[in-house]
């Protein structure tokens, strides 16, 4: 995995593409779980090289141990033309493998993520949908305080506020 990162810390295409001719695994992980894909998201990669491990066969449905998506990376990154590529590939917007539920539209609500809260909305995200412990989108966007995605989410003030989650 150590040449990968070599490769994805300086957006090296060509030598991802020279590497991969000569066998390297695309959905090679780290000791942790995280893949190729995963790590060109966290080191920020262009979209084109990303694009790039995508279409020479890394799972886009892959996730790691703690149940953190290809997905959910993007969305917390704030990247949003691998937001609309993963979604254009068949990616569920509500899509989770965290035992806390936490969906991909909390995560764009907690990072203050407003164009990619209005995409996963016009997508169809769940604004209803809650985690593990009972918190939902809303209670999540009241507790940032972010006032237009609230809007975003048709927060109705008079909705009653989650005790266990209150600002």
């Amino acid at each position: 995995m150590n040449t990968w990162i070599e490769f994805l810390k300086k957006n090296d295409l060509a030598g991802i593409k020279k590497y991969l001719n000569e066998g390297a695994d695309v959905n090679e992980a780290n000791e942790s779980g995280e893949s190729v894909l995963a790590s060109s998201l966290r080191y920020r990669c262009d979209f084109e090289l990303i694009m790039f491990l995508v279409e020479s066969g890394a799972d886009i449905c892959d996730f790691d141990e703690e149940g953190v998506s290809i997905f959910d990376m993007a969305v917390t990154y704030d990247n949003i033309e691998i937001v609309k590529y993963l979604i254009s590939k068949g990616i569920e917007v509500d899509s989770t493998k965290r035992r806390s539920r936490f969906t991909p539209l909390m995560a764009a609500v907690c990072y203050g993520r407003y164009e990619i809260v209005k995409l996963l909305m016009e997508q169809g995200a769940n604004k209803n949908a809650v985690d593990s412990k009972g918190i939902s989108v809303i209670d999540f966007a009241r507790k940032t305080n972010k006032k237009s995605i609230l809007e975003l989410l048709e927060y109705d003030k008079n909705t009653p506020i989650n005790k266990s989650y209150a600002r």
